[in-house]
């Protein structure tokens, strides 16, 4: 018979090596790939319609090798990638006309969002990229170079456009990391950021567009959004603890205070970040504390 210091030193060993395993498999997407490669799933309005394989998605797509002047590796890149159109077309089943009217939320694995229309989604030059052309043919496991700031894997798909227009991503999606594609109306999917009975030609509707635009990809208010950045809202918006002057200039230039994730919004007029600040005044008469109500 064993000795039982050796049998609980194995079950010790075991249950490290469990632990081990499952945290490799959470930082690594490729580790949830099926054997035809990785898998992007689609979602209709919270329930899951189908998961395509890269596999599946070359052979009903076919690929082709874009070159962008991509805005997070800040360089002219090559890529494989499969037209976006025609994913979306198989995922949804649905010819692209009947798709352009909708809303969609692109789902990265780390809990970015970013809301799109379908007219933006079926522009020329969507392309969703599954590797670096410059590292792998494409007869071989694609794979990308470490992106953007944390040095993050892009797979198992990155959203790229080639379009010498599109390569703004604050006003064209480039979610990397993306894990599943969703049809959902954006007031169904986020009801509690509208800022229901206040004037719909006011300011708070005017800034709930931007924060629909600019933030809700990383940041959530009353618990509806993206899970990157902090909550905005609840407990206490931010108006609650931040003046506006204080808050106008950190949005516009984050890093001039902080380094971090979040982006610069030089981008945006003085008048539209005032929209933004009326937009998170009324919400904050507006609270739906999900976690007070438990």
């Amino acid at each position: 018979m064993l000795d039982r210091s050796l049998v609980l030193a194995a079950a010790i060993v075991a249950l490290l090596v469990v632990l081990v395993l499952s945290a490799v498999s959470a930082e690594s997407p490729m580790l949830h790939a099926s054997p035809q490669g990785p898998v992007l799933r689609f979602v209709d309005d919270g329930s899951e319609l189908r998961a395509l394989s890269l596999s599946a998605l070359r052979a009903r797509c076919g690929e082709a090798s874009v070159a962008v002047d991509d805005p997070y590796y800040e360089r002219r890149m090559t890529f494989h990638a499969v037209p976006l159109r025609c994913v979306l077309e198989q995922g949804f089943s649905a010819e692209g006309a009947m798709l352009a009217g909708q809303d969609f939320s692109l789902v990265a694995l780390d809990g970015y969002e970013r809301p799109s229309g379908g007219a933006q989604l079926l522009e020329a030059g969507g392309y969703l990229a599954f590797g670096d052309a410059s590292l792998t043919p494409v007869d071989r496991e694609p794979r990308f170079e470490p992106i953007a700031r944390r040095q993050l894997d892009p797979a198992p798909f990155y959203l790229v456009w080639s379009g010498v227009d599109q390569g703004d991503p604050h006003r064209t999606p480039w979610p990397y990391q993306l894990a599943t594609i969703e049809r959902v109306p954006f007031s169904r999917r986020h009801p509690h950021t509208l800022p229901t009975g206040a004037p719909e030609d006011g300011p708070a509707w005017r800034g709930f567009e931007l924060f629909r635009s600019q933030c809700v990809m990383c940041h959530s208010v009353n618990g509806d959004g993206g899970t990157v950045g902090p909550e905005l809202n609840v407990p206490k918006s931010i108006v609650e603890y931040r003046d506006r002057e204080f808050l106008a200039a950190f949005i516009r230039d984050p890093e001039s205070f902080r380094y971090g994730a979040m982006p610069s919004h030089r981008h945006l007029e003085p008048s539209q970040i005032e929209a933004l600040l009326d937009y998170f005044d009324a919400m904050s008469q507006r609270k739906h504390d999900r976690r007070a109500r438990q």
